[in-house]
């Protein structure tokens, strides 16, 4: 194979798209280019990835052919994403202050076209606010539909740029040329403030939909965020530091008490405990010691250790899980897009219709025919103004969000509620969704020596569990100090690994940890004891020996305790005819516990974070519509997976990001009633689109004069603008309704 024709893939940020449909025109202009074999367009991160032969073309060629339609690409792979973010938080500010200054403009035209109509030079003070507001303030519409109309397309802005253009135009004409119309007997209306209000308006629900794209990227911003910029280089010299985009594998690293593991490795020197929850999900950190295993963007505790890089860069774990949030992402379309869809038919239908219109009052009308048939057609293009149409779902997203922000849930998008609506299976993550995830004391049983002084012997047990490095020792040092119990004056202190803890009171040695403690040491567990740990385990809990040489003085069970309210929430969500699944890295003993305490009967144990993701997706090719519950990075990927994500307001930054749906309280209780929320917003959303429909199939043949030749009846384009606006009216009213929804 020839340069010329090896396959090399680049994801590149993209500039300048507004809709669906603007993702559309940028895949097929690249995929028009010789030698490019794919382009993938991710409206939701816009982004786009293009498979092309290396030596036939490259970036700036795909730049060119953007630019040539209004679009643009960032080339520079290192900082491209920054620079895009930097582009979109500009473009979002001008939005603002062009919406604001439009809405100063139109206020006053507004007022003098609906109630001061009559006061001198009326028409001249409406043209003059209103021209800034079309062609200054509101000029993208007008030149994304100039784009579109090139390709032979229509959206949104092209119908905005119709019906506000024309009825300006109308209007001036009727400003400057009003004889034109008395002498016909016609008195000449203007439309200056229907035209300002609908740009208002669309620039508004413009606004809203920038507002929540902008957040898209803070998720996969916080992963990366996870990765440290500089990492401790071992050299025949010493150490370095470098950054960490120069390791490559097979080099020798440091990592020090607190710091952030930069790359996948193995130990080869040294230990200490890593918290590794944003992999396995698990709040105990993971002792680690020569020959284990460690990975990019986990924390190491209070030991240091050498490692040696295995995976660098775009190889490690976290890459891998930054790179499946950002396809999971960018594969869901949102509600927009259907009205997208609808727009491109519905704009050469309503010119088609304007056109026809006009020809038909040429050809059968009467002694004003040409007059009545082009008021009749500027009528059909006012009537058709879509603004109903782009107010549909805003506005029913803005009560919904409001509404689930008072019941203690946040809700990101249109995105979320449309899947919610659907939602017949939910898979729930373990820890810290149905669990705590936080490990305490449950339980702790004492031999029964009379000779054992207790008060003494929590005092030993606190001193050394205070000096211990593991997690488990923070519950059994919070359990014994809630009892006033103050540490004992203990010696010769030392840390077993992969044990436990050792220590001198009084010239007696004393041990506390897991049950190879036992083994080394040869302490005697009595029988009674023996069905004490027996139970705990079969409960699903972690136990704790605390002994002497001789005996086992006290069992200790430290447990993640499921949260109240979780097995009613399963048991609400199943009796709603949902299915239930759980999803842990726990072990198949707690899982099958837990589980079983709650009422699932589903679950899968020892699960890997890309393994809940495949999970998650298997079940949508079963065709299920999936909710997936969680709250740890770890969830990250199969919440971005999920057709609706939900993140426990207690869980990390990440999967809150990641999340459509935030439940505030963690309690799982609120799922059912946020499943409740999104059905009655959906609903909502499709009785908006429906109505301005409606509207439109009855106003615009009434506009074009259906029933003139029945009984003379024309309509007034003013009161077409009138019905515009009652139709815009009719759809707030129609959202507002879902502030009154009881969702217990």
């Amino acid at each position: 194979m020839s340069d010329s024709d090896k396959l090399q893939t680049i994801s590149l940020p993209v500039l300048g798209m507004t809709c669906a449909s603007c993702a559309s025109s940028v895949q097929s202009m690249l995929e028009a280019q010789d030698g490019v074999k794919s382009a993938e367009v991710n409206y939701a991160t816009q982004q786009v990835k293009v498979s092309y032969k290396q030596g036939r073309t490259g970036p700036e060629q795909f730049q060119t052919a953007l630019q040539s339609v209004g679009y643009d690409l960032i080339l520079d792979t290192l900082n491209g994403k920054e620079q895009q973010e930097e582009v979109q938080h500009k473009n979002y500010s001008a939005l603002k202050t062009r919406t604001i200054l439009a809405g100063i403009l139109t206020l006053p035209v507004v007022i003098i076209g609906m109630f001061l109509m009559d006061i001198p030079y009326a028409n001249y003070y409406m043209l003059v606010l209103t021209t800034p507001v079309l062609f200054v303030f509101g000029k993208n519409f007008f030149i994304n539909a100039f784009k579109q109309a090139k390709h032979g397309k229509a959206n949104m802005d092209s119908l905005v740029a119709l019906s506000t253009g024309i009825s300006y135009l109308f209007s001036v004409f009727n400003t400057f040329f009003s004889e034109f119309w008395h002498s016909k007997g016609i008195h000449p209306h203007v439309y200056y403030e229907a035209a300002a209000v609908v740009i208002v308006f669309i620039m508004l629900g413009k606004l809203l939909e920038e507002s929540a794209k902008s957040n898209t990227s803070s998720a996969i911003k916080k992963l990366i965020g996870l990765q440290p910029k500089t990492v401790m280089l071992i050299t025949a010299d010493g150490e370095e530091e470098i950054e960490v985009a120069a390791v490559k594998a097979g080099d020798r690293l440091l990592v020090k008490p607190g710091d952030k593991i930069p790359v996948d490795g193995r130990l080869y020197e040294g230990k200490s405990y890593v918290d590794e929850s944003m992999i396995s999900g698990e709040p105990v950190a993971v002792l680690k010691e020569a020959g284990d295993q460690v990975f990019a963007g986990t924390i190491n505790q209070k030991g240091s250790f050498k490692f040696h890089a295995e995976k660098v860069g775009a190889e490690t774990l976290l890459a891998q899980i930054i790179r499946l949030v950002q396809d999971a992402q960018g594969s869901k379309a949102p509600v927009q897009k259907l009205v997208d869809k609808i727009a491109g038919i519905f704009v050469p239908i309503v010119l088609f219709i304007a056109v026809l219109t006009l020809g038909i009052w040429l050809l059968f009308g009467a002694e004003y025919k040409l007059s009545q048939g082009l008021m009749a057609m500027v009528t059909v293009l006012v009537i058709a103004c879509p603004c109903a149409l782009g107010l549909a779902t805003p506005t029913a997203i803005m009560v919904g969000i409001g509404k689930g922000a008072e019941n203690g849930m946040l809700i990101k998008d249109a995105e979320a509620l449309e899947s919610g609506y659907k939602v017949d299976t939910v898979v729930l993550d373990k820890t810290g969704t149905i669990t705590e995830g936080k490990p305490l004391v449950t339980g702790v049983e004492w031999t029964e020596n009379e000779n054992v002084n207790r008060e003494k012997l929590l005092g030993v047990l606190l001193a050394m569990e205070q000096q211990s490095e593991h997690p488990l020792a923070e519950a059994v040092v919070a359990y014994v100090k809630a009892a006033n119990v103050k540490p004992a004056g203990i010696k010769e202190f030392k840390s077993l690994t992969g044990k436990g803890v050792e220590a001198v009171f009084d010239g007696e040695k004393y041990y506390a940890g897991s049950h190879k403690i036992l083994k080394g040491e040869q302490a005697i567990l009595p029988v009674k004891l023996q069905e004490v740990v027996h139970g705990f385990q079969q409960g699903a809990k972690t136990v704790i020996y605390f002994t002497n040489a001789d005996q086992v003085l006290a069992v200790i069970a430290i447990a993640d305790q499921i949260k109240a309210g979780s097995k009613e929430a399963v048991q609400e969500l199943q009796k709603s005819g949902m299915t239930v699944y759980m999803l842990t890295g726990d072990n198949a003993f707690t899982a099958a516990a837990i589980a079983e305490q709650v009422g699932i009967i589903n679950y899968k144990a020892d699960v890997l974070p890309s393994e809940k993701a495949d999970f998650v997706k298997s079940l949508q090719q079963e065709g299920k519509i999936v909710a997936m519950i969680g709250d740890g990075i770890n969830d990250s990927q199969a919440l971005a997976q999920a057709d609706l994500s939900i993140a426990m307001g207690k869980g990390s930054d990440i999967a809150i990001d990641v999340a459509k749906l935030t439940l505030i309280s963690s309690d799982l209780r609120q799922v059912s009633k946020a499943l409740k929320l999104s059905q009655a917003t959906v609903r909502t959303i499709r009785q908006n689109l429906f109505w301005a429909f409606i509207y439109n199939l009855i106003g615009i043949p009434l506009a074009a004069g259906i029933l003139y030749p029945v009984n003379g009846f024309l309509l007034n384009p003013m009161i077409a603008g009138a019905a515009m606006a009652l139709s815009s009216v009719s759809v707030v009213g129609n959202s507002l309704r879902l502030k009154l929804i009881k969702l217990n």
